[in-house]
């Protein structure tokens, strides 16, 4: 029978300015499968046998209502017939390890464990399709070639070389024949998903074949080796400001869409503890980098690399944090950036009201959602992990928690905060292993913070004004905790935070903060503190009360700035008469009480 191979892939192209570029077209898919009823009939029979089993297994324990009881035996068979039916189901239950809105938890932490690596296809073939892509054997590319593969996966697998320029090179090819096994996988879950979907459309709260679509776009991405080398680049040029961080250069003469030549990386995984420090690194370090390069990737570039497992994250000899395989990236809007960062700081501030309404921005949630019930349900995933400081938060252990709210509740995960999330989860994995006591949230929230206040969009601008102000009250807890945590920030000068701040308190959209701290500061609050006597403390940044001395030092760079400006001059005006206004009020009680002491 005859197969989709790469020569009758015209229907599967565009042509772009930056070539040609292979692209998920389900139609072109449909339209090629649709009357190859042998292809369909042979690879039904291959996957339904042992689905069927196993939905077989799932309705009796429902039956004998031991559903619950039998859930973990459940996930662990699931995870064996995923891997057992090749690399299409491999990817999907990887991508199904990351939708707490499909899969129950139980599911999910089985699914995190599958292995994206098969024995290797023989050298016979790979060499071959080195010559059929380069139009030159192995021999007239290479100066030298292993003999054996260095790591297999269900995509492809990578040989070890030297060019004939001496330059030594890593060596990816694809597996054969595995665009006809991933398009006919994909056309019939596809089909067996709509039909699904049509006939029990109860079952489904998200869109099931939407959701199919988005990871058959990333896998036909992840299979063109043209695609992963501009990644690379594109990566390397964003990450350029951070010397710490390493990009393999990729050998474009030898490159083609299913041979990659890249730049070899001489280098420990990062999981191999001992082996790191033998070789006088410091491990702690060199997490700290990558957590660091992922927050830039998400909140800065809005472009990450989306599959930073132990085997893509290889420490240098010179110290430095090298990144590899760049089949799976993705990209986030300035918008969801801007809502990720709102939704961190209004967990950390436990305001779970401001917290539900980010999930709607962000897509989790329809607009008309009622979110009388998310709140509530939030609040009680949250509110225990909470208790702590940010340091202890532990963000694996937050994701669990949330997965169950999300299966249970009309959430659906949109395809960017999925990949996120197995970006994050998979990195403070790594972190853990290196040292237990590694928190990401602890090292990533002072760059948030810093972000939070001295970023110029106008969301943020709204935010901070929203975080900082409830019933008319300027909230001076939560400006002091956004500036404690944002001295952790690598970015982070006083100077640059203060120049930041005034600069949007004296602009247009920070009259509204102007105003009402100018009646908070000779406020007292609850506790009879006034913003007056919290200014000072955050002058200090200490959390004590500070001396008249430091108070001054503090102030005068602050003065300065301040009245080098008509608004702070005016404002300095403002601030002098209701000084004089409350020490006049209490010197008259004073007198009136009898008391002119002082």
């Amino acid at each position: 029978m005859e197969t989709l191979t790469e020569s009758r892939l015209l229907r599967l192209e565009e042509t772009t300015t930056a070539g040609a570029q292979r692209y998920y077209k389900p139609d072109a898919i449909e339209e090629y499968y649709r009357d190859r009823w042998g292809d369909q009939v042979r690879r039904v029979f291959q996957v339904l046998g042992p689905i069927l089993f196993f939905i077989l297994q799932l309705g009796l324990d429902r039956m004998t209502g031991q559903l619950s009881q039998n859930q973990p035996q459940r996930a662990r068979q699931l995870l064996q017939i995923m891997n057992g039916l090749g690399p299409f189901y491999i990817k999907i239950g990887q991508a199904l390890s990351t939708r707490p809105d499909l899969v129950p938890p139980a599911y999910l932490e089985q699914l995190t464990q599958l292995q994206d690596n098969v024995p290797p296809f023989p050298n016979e073939e790979a060499f071959a399709l080195i010559t059929e892509e380069l139009g030159q054997t192995p021999a007239e590319v290479y100066q030298t070639i292993s003999a054996q593969p260095i790591a297999s996966a269900s995509l492809g697998q990578v040989y070890r070389g030297t060019l004939k320029t001496g330059e030594e090179v890593a060596i990816k090819v694809q597996r054969p024949e595995l665009l006809p096994v991933v398009t006919l996988d994909l056309f019939l879950l596809r089909r067996s998903l709509a039909w699904a979907k049509g006939n029990f459309p109860k079952i489904f709260k998200s869109d099931v074949v939407a959701i199919l679509d988005e990871f058959g776009t990333k896998l036909f991405e992840e299979m063109d080796y043209i695609q992963e080398g501009r990644n690379a680049e594109r990566f390397a040029q964003l990450l350029k400001a951070l010397p710490e961080i390493h990009v393999p250069r990729i050998y474009w003469d030898f490159t083609q869409r299913r041979v990659l030549t890249m730049e070899w990386i001489d280098g420990i995984k990062l999981t191999k503890v001992e082996a790191v420090r033998e070789a006088g690194l410091d491990a702690n370090q060199i997490i700290g980098v990558g957590v660091q390069s992922s927050l830039r990737q998400l909140m800065e570039y809005g472009f990450f690399h989306a599959d930073p497992h132990p085997g893509n994250l290889m420490a240098m000899r010179d110290g430095r944090l090298a990144y590899l395989d760049f089949g799976m990236m993705s990209e986030v809007t300035p918008e969801q950036r801007y809502g990720l960062l709102e939704a961190v700081v209004h967990l950390v501030n436990r305001d779970f009201d401001a917290l539900s309404r980010d999930y709607v921005k962000l897509g989790f949630l329809e607009p008309d959602t009622d979110l009388s019930l998310i709140t509530p349900a939030l609040q009680l995933v949250f509110g225990s992990a909470l208790g702590a400081s940010v340091a202890d938060l532990n963000f694996k252990s937050i994701t669990d928690k949330l997965s169950g709210v999300m299966y249970d509740l009309p959430f659906r995960v949109p395809a960017y905060y999925a990949l996120i999330i197995r970006s994050l989860v998979t990195l403070e994995g790594i972190a853990i292993n290196v040292n237990r006591d590694f928190k990401v949230l602890e090292v990533a929230y002072p760059y948030v913070a810093n972000r939070f206040l001295t970023d110029e969009s106008p969301e943020l601008r709204r935010s901070l004004q929203e975080l900082l102000f409830q019933d008319n009250r300027f909230r001076w807890n939560r400006l002091e905790n956004l500036l404690k945590n944002a001295k952790g920030a690598r970015e982070y000068t006083w100077e640059r935070t203060l120049d930041q701040v005034l600069e949007f308190l004296f602009s247009e959209r920070g009259e509204t903060i102007r105003e009402r701290m100018l009646e908070e500061l000779f406020t007292p609050d609850d506790k009879g503190i006034t913003g007056y006597e919290r200014l000072s403390s955050l002058l200090n940044q200490s959390g004590s009360t500070p001396s008249l001395t430091t108070t001054l030092q503090r102030a005068l760079p602050i003065a300065t700035r301040v009245l080098a400006r008509p608004e702070g001059r005016q404002l300095t005006q403002q601030l002098a008469n209701r000084w004089f206004e409350q020490q006049a009020v209490r010197l008259l009680r004073r007198v009136l009480a009898g008391d002119v002491r002082n």
